[in-house]
């Protein structure tokens, strides 16, 4: 089941938190079945960052509602430049707000908390492999979202001619990001693997010097890549 998981030799590392000891236990034991490796679990947002941090799970199965510290927060703190983590948020709400906020604040996913065990370990692994996972309805609220900060003056952005110089086939996969089409459907689109289009896009985001898939997607807009 391990290797089912993942597609890898070593299972994929989680970990859950939540502040309801019955729902956080059940999320666990549902993924352990699965042969997902949960490395640590955390009832509230200051008690989350520290195991986070200590146990270094791939993928943080994260509620926002949480005591101490807001799940968004939790999230803007372990989620950055030189962090390999996934952030898959697991919330009771499925409010338009909420689900941009923690988009905003890095998260790779949203499911809302009746998504199926089917479902939620489908997100789990696609949320390790960098593919943005939504509860139906709320991708094209997200893409929407995207558009409209591109209207917007982009904050700080970097001096153009500086800008370094992307590839034929970076550029082709940033624009098929820009779209809204997941990294399996890239993938699928240009007839190359999984982890060529993951490849191509971290070597994106470092030549731009952007951190998240959300600045990537509004850089693209910004210059009408997705237009294209």
């Amino acid at each position: 089941m391990a290797e089912e998981a993942t597609g890898e030799r070593e299972p994929l590392r989680v970990m859950v938190v939540d502040d309801h000891p019955m729902w956080r236990d059940a999320v666990a034991r549902d993924l352990e079945a699965a042969g997902f490796a949960v490395v640590a679990t955390a009832g509230d947002g200051r008690q989350a960052v520290r195991r986070a941090r200590a146990a270094v799970p791939d993928v943080l199965v994260l509620d926002l509602n949480l005591p101490e510290l807001p799940g968004v927060e939790v999230c803007r703190e372990l989620v950055g430049a030189d962090s390999a983590l996934r952030v898959l948020v697991l919330s009771a709400s499925g409010e338009h707000a909420d689900v941009l906020e923690a988009v905003k604040s890095g998260a790779t996913g949203y499911l809302v908390k009746s998504a199926s065990t089917e479902e939620l370990i489908d997100a789990v692994r696609r949320t390790a492999a960098g593919d943005p996972v939504f509860t139906p309805g709320l991708a094209g609220l997200v893409l929407g979202e995207y558009r409209r900060l591109a209207t917007e003056p982009p904050a700080a952005a970097p001096d153009e001619p500086g800008v370094p110089q992307l590839t034929d086939r970076e550029t082709e996969v940033l624009r098929l990001v820009a779209k809204g089409l997941s990294y399996k459907q890239i993938a699928e689109r240009l007839v190359i693997s999984h982890r060529t289009v993951q490849n191509h896009v971290q070597n994106t985001l470092g030549k731009l010097q952007l951190h998240n898939r959300v600045e990537l997607v509004r850089y693209a807009i910004e210059r009408g890549l997705d237009d294209g």
